[in-house]
């Protein structure tokens, strides 16, 4: 077995999280800040577009939503490909650093095209520093505690996307929408950037010795792939690697309708922003909060079953909020929809780690967050002309028939990624015989 070569003198890592804990836990602090950043938006800014810049269409409307999923989805390709040839860290301040100016834009806006441009910067954000941690923390948990780490990552992220969009919703009802819900924004930028620059460590050698000690699965792929084969093959080639993204797209197509057209539908049944704030908090906090449980049920049980389990639910609770009406019935739905969307998210990522090759493991996370996260743009897109020329109700609909779908993809395409304990270990330490 080949065995990585670090500096003289110097032992080389241990993967797992108790032997990596304090920078685990400096990471989910992190990605809480990431998320925060995306939360500050959640509430205020459809409300913002209709109620400040007297936007009518929703296709117009939700510009931002497409502005920012095009470029976050192409920003994670770039961030997993960077990663692996310069490092986590440098990728990870570079976020930040763009991120500084997003919150500023959106509370000085004059016009509706600077609220896109801050988007489109939040959308770089976003790709390179969630991108950034999801990748350094898959380094440090190593292949046993997998499915754990992104639940913890992504429930990190996620709270705290329902906590400051429950925030903004408190503090724009009783302060206006501007400029005071987007003081968070500035706190989240300021204090990730700092910890990311004072505090947090490389762990691409984590990788690298991860890859020396490799035992992989019959099929998987080894190291030495071009970007362009690392592309093909996690978009279209590998069966579990491509189903993986559609679901992964098809997830996020969901939140781009729950962000930009669910205010809407909800103000137009006559909600308070008080109320549509409790909504529009209630879907990712119980996403959030559910991969704390679904990250590492998925080390249990395989992914599979979950990520089947998830999209199918996701598309029941969607129906439900075409169907139902009133408060206390889109709440229930909102349970519905983040529970669903926490049986999906970790373990997709997750499967992702479990058969891309560690050498090539970070541009292949970086391929499924492209097209993940393209969800965003084709939510936003594809509700909004659809409920301009036919209603909101019928683009829900329609984003529940296309959930029910990819969830039947997966069961035809993917395959069960994960050794179970009582399968075979496809890891093994350099000290094992």
């Amino acid at each position: 077995m080949i065995r990585p070569a670090f500096a003289k003198g110097t032992p080389p890592p241990r993967l797992g999280l108790r032997a990596n804990l304090a920078q685990f836990s400096l990471l989910v602090g992190v990605n809480a800040l990431v998320g925060g950043m995306l939360g500050q938006e959640r509430t205020v800014l459809p409300l913002l577009a209709d109620e400040t810049f007297g936007l009518t269409g929703v296709t117009v409307t939700l510009t931002f939503i497409l502005a920012f999923g095009l470029v976050k989805a192409a920003t994670n390709f770039v961030a997993g490909t960077l990663s692996d040839r310069y490092g986590r860290k440098p990728v990870l301040v570079a976020g930040w650093l763009v991120g500084l100016p997003v919150p500023l834009l959106i509370m000085w806006a004059p016009t509706w095209g600077w609220i896109v441009a801050a988007n489109v910067l939040l959308g770089v954000n976003q790709g390179l520093t969630w991108s950034t941690t999801v990748i350094m923390k898959i380094d440090l948990a190593g292949p046993e505690r997998r499915g754990l780490a992104m639940g913890l990552n992504e429930a990190a992220g996620y709270g705290a996307v329902a906590l400051t969009a429950l925030a903004t919703g408190w503090i724009a009802a009783s302060a206006g929408l501007r400029p005071a819900p987007f003081f968070l924004g500035l706190a989240y930028a300021g204090l990730g950037l700092g910890l990311s620059v004072l505090a947090v460590r490389e762990t691409r050698d984590h990788a690298r010795y991860e890859a020396a000690t490799h035992d992989p699965h019959d099929e998987d792929l080894h190291g030495g792939l071009s970007a362009r084969a690392v592309f093909a093959q996690t978009s279209w080639r590998q069966p579990s690697l491509s189903a993986a993204s559609q679901a992964g797209l098809v997830n996020n197509l969901n939140d781009g309708m729950a962000w930009g057209l669910l205010p809407l539908y909800f103000a137009d049944a006559g909600l308070s922003v008080g109320r549509i704030g409790i909504l529009a908090a209630t879907y990712p906090a119980v996403w959030g909060l559910g991969q704390l449980a679904t990250g590492a049920w998925s080390d249990r049980v395989g992914r599979k079953p979950l990520i089947v389990a998830g999209m199918f639910l996701q598309a029941v609770a969607i129906a439900w909020i075409a169907v139902a009406g009133g408060f206390a019935w889109w709440a229930a739905a909102a349970v519905v929809l983040g529970a669903g969307t926490a049986l999906v998210y970790p373990t997709l990522l997750a499967a992702v780690g479990d058969v891309a090759h560690p050498t090539w493991r970070a541009a292949a996370v970086g391929v499924y967050r492209l097209w993940r996260d393209a969800g965003f743009a084709v939510g936003a897109l594809l509700t909004g002309v659809i409920a301009d020329l036919a209603g909101a109700r019928a683009a829900i609909w329609t984003v529940a028939v296309i959930t029910a779908a990819s969830g039947a993809i997966v069961v035809v395409r993917m395959r069960e990624t994960h050794t179970t304990p009582s399968s075979r270990r496809h890891w093994k330490s350099p000290d094992e015989p």
